[in-house]
């Protein structure tokens, strides 16, 4: 375990300035595929950008418009990609996002297809990440989807090749990216197969999703949350595990799930991509994703993620270090009873706060002043409790 904690902080160690510049908190933004998947079009991504800055998003920190898959056309003889009808001037679409002061996204992935059997990059990366570059790309995301056939069919029996394979897959675009000179944030999806928290670093990548994708309910996004437990450690600045994007706003997610899914991603020092419908959003999805101050805790500059202080049959506690010297602390009622209100008591000492702490509930907006371990707190179903403690 020494050993291999070693070689993460030796690997975040000699990485490039310019890599850790480039996401030194988690990336902020939206990205299309929740709410519009396979129909997205340029218009979409004008409107977006519009209500981002609107809206109050891109003033509280969400940057990227991230366009998913199907934008994807044919490739001319000489093997460049173009775009298809839904966007017919990519270089224009990005130049507006650029006029509204924010940066805008893109898709692909190492295989032949994306994972909607649109063109990938295979064969074409240094291609295909000049086109990016002359269209003023902020942002990659790479989805491994059809590249798994490739390993499969180039290693059937060996696992460990497969692995090498994808990595290699993966650090052959990054640098075709540094070759072109463009600063691009580099985003890994290939579902956390092989570890990829303990490689990701070494392959340019400035986030890794570390898990399959996430629904719009409290069941999934919960299980995701849960399973982040034990990665803090391969977290740093300039390189995040990505637990997917936010789906606040999106199913029928209630109030107190939404508040819940926000601070554990806050507290998770994850990338916050939102994926709702921006035309739609009403005021209490728009106060969840522009809080600032859980967007504090998400983005704060030590760059450490939370790790669970307490689990119980009902209740998890999870706690953050902050560069100020406080200490972000999270309580998740994870009841399924919707009719009750569960209480619980701090264990303060674990958290570092023996003899009591200074209280800021984040969510209330409302300094409690000093509580100890004697001090009780009531959640709704589903919901949480967002804290930040000082001594």
């Amino acid at each position: 375990m020494r050993r291999c904690l070693f070689l993460v902080a030796l690997i975040f160690a000699s990485l490039p300035l310019t890599a850790q510049k480039l996401a030194a908190t988690p990336p902020m933004g939206w990205n299309s595929w929740n709410w519009f998947a396979g129909k997205v079009t340029d218009a979409d991504i004008r409107k977006a950008a519009d209500l981002m800055v609107s809206s109050g998003m891109r003033d509280a920190g969400y940057v990227y418009v991230n366009i998913d898959d199907t934008w994807e056309g044919k490739r001319d003889a000489n093997g460049v990609l173009h775009t298809n009808e839904k966007f017919p001037d990519m270089k224009a679409l990005a130049d507006y996002v650029h006029s509204k002061g924010l940066k805008i996204g893109i898709y692909s992935s190492p295989g032949p297809q994306t994972c909607a059997r649109y063109e990938g990059s295979f064969g074409h990366e240094e291609q295909d990440a000049k086109t990016y570059a002359e269209w003023g790309i902020d942002y990659l995301k790479y989805d491994l989807c059809s590249f798994r056939d490739n390993m499969k069919q180039a290693y059937p029996n060996d696992p460990d090749a497969q692995d090498k394979m994808m990595r290699d897959a993966y650090m052959k675009m990054h640098n075709a990216i540094v070759k072109t000179g463009r600063p691009m944030v580099y985003s890994l999806c290939q579902y956390g197969f092989d570890q990829v928290w303990q490689w990701g670093p070494e392959v340019g990548a400035n986030l890794w999703r570390t898990t399959n994708d996430i629904s719009a309910n409290y069941n999934s996004m919960m299980l995701i949350a849960l399973a982040q437990a034990g990665l803090g450690r391969y977290a740093a600045p300039g390189h995040w595990n990505d637990p997917d994007m936010l789906e606040v706003g999106n199913g029928k997610m209630s109030h107190d799930e939404n508040i819940s899914h926000m601070t554990m991603w806050s507290m998770l020092a994850a990338p916050l991509i939102a994926g709702n419908n921006l035309t739609q959003m009403n005021d209490d999805v728009r106060s969840i994703l522009t809080n600032r101050d859980a967007i504090a805790i998400d983005q704060d500059k030590l760059g450490k993620q939370a790790e669970r202080v307490f689990s119980g049959d009902e209740i998890e506690i999870w706690s953050r270090p902050l560069s100020d010297g406080s200490v972000a602390l999270a309580i998740f009622n994870l009841s399924h009873d919707r009719n009750v209100m569960r209480g619980l008591k701090l264990p303060l000492k674990q958290v570092g706060f023996a003899n009591g702490a200074h209280a800021r509930d984040l969510w209330a907006a409302k300094d409690l002043g000093m509580i100890k371990d004697t001090n009780a707190f009531t959640l709704p179903t589903h919901g949480a409790v967002l804290l930040r403690l000082t001594k």
